[in-house]
């Protein structure tokens, strides 16, 4: 099953921007991946601008070409990819109601087998995700992020995306022993979320451990933590440093270097992924476009990942 790839030989300006540039099919009937966009950012505690994301991660996307340079995969060869567009919201001022829409729309991917790959959007909408697809039994997490996004409320909220992965843990989603948080600094006024994931049991990589053991053995420590088991991917790009992703909501200095990013998601290849995202690529604060360029080249490591797994599956 491969992916119609023509309009990937067009001149990059031309055609509909859809992510990667590939066929844009609203039933992920028949698909192996759908590429999924999610904007909404009304779960931020300071700077919006992540509900533009995923449009503009579909602009840039049109820089990614085919093979990979490193592995020689093409993930258009290996699987049915199909860009299946935006979750729709009946009503994106109530937060109750926007878990629902998110959650229905994954669980449709998911009842259809296909395996989700999504561009934010504010990290709040990586919960209802987990709802959709982890509901049978609790998966593994290598969460990638300045923030263990622990929190337990903010202002009275307990949805906001500072909270998903204690949402998801509290409900049985993901495992605290198969959970590994990597790229974690930045002062806080209460050490709320990092003492939930130490209590927990979830394995934390604060940017100084990174920083010191490496990436290689930062590679190894995840793969040891999550195991052999299904796990989810997600990867806020505050995670890297704003010299690098200027463009999000909370910035964090003393982060991941794009190259050691490419080099981390490498590194997991062959892990069971059951789904993955990039999320809080706020485009208005970055005009350059150059954080949601990395945050679509993020996407395309993940594709391949996704689309290597999903074949090797399947021989």
């Amino acid at each position: 099953m491969a992916t119609d790839q023509s309009d990937m030989s067009l001149p990059r300006y031309m055609g509909i921007p859809t992510f990667m540039r590939t066929p844009y099919q609203p039933d992920p009937a028949g698909l192996d991946i759908a590429l999924i966009g999610v904007p909404y950012d009304g779960a931020v505690t300071n700077r919006p601008g992540a509900r533009h994301g995923p449009r503009e991660m579909r602009d840039q996307s049109s820089l990614m070409r085919s093979i990979h340079h490193v592995t020689k995969i093409n993930p258009y060869d290996l699987c049915k990819i199909a860009d299946i567009g935006d979750v729709t919201f009946k009503a994106i001022y109530e937060h109750d109601a926007v878990v629902r829409d998110i959650e229905a729309f994954f669980a449709r991917v998911h009842a259809a087998g296909v395996v989700p790959l999504r561009a934010g959007g504010d990290h709040s909408v990586t919960y209802p995700i987990l709802k959709a697809i982890a509901k049978d039994a609790p998966v593994g997490l290598v969460h990638i992020d300045a923030h263990t996004d622990t929190w337990d409320q903010f202002q009275g909220s307990k949805f906001m995306h500072g909270t998903p992965f204690r949402r998801a843990h509290e409900d049985n989603l993901i495992d605290a022993d198969r959970t590994v948080q990597i790229g974690i600094r930045g002062a806080q006024n209460t050490s709320d979320g990092w003492d939930y994931s130490l209590e927990q049991g979830m394995r934390v990589i604060f940017m100084e451990e990174f920083t010191e053991i490496g990436v290689k053995a930062v590679i190894e420590e995840a793969r040891r933590v999550v195991g052999d088991g299904p796990t989810y991917l997600s990867f806020d790009v505050d995670g890297l440093d704003p010299v690098f992703a200027p463009g999000t909501g909370t910035p964090e200095i003393g982060g991941i270097t794009t190259v050691e990013a490419q080099a981390l998601l490498r590194g997991l290849r062959g892990l069971d992924l059951i789904g993955a995202d990039v999320v809080e690529v706020a485009p208005p604060f970055d005009p350059s476009g150059n954080t949601s360029l990395v945050g679509a080249t993020l996407m395309y490591e993940m594709l391949c990942l996704l689309a290597e797994v999903i074949a090797e599956k399947r021989t």
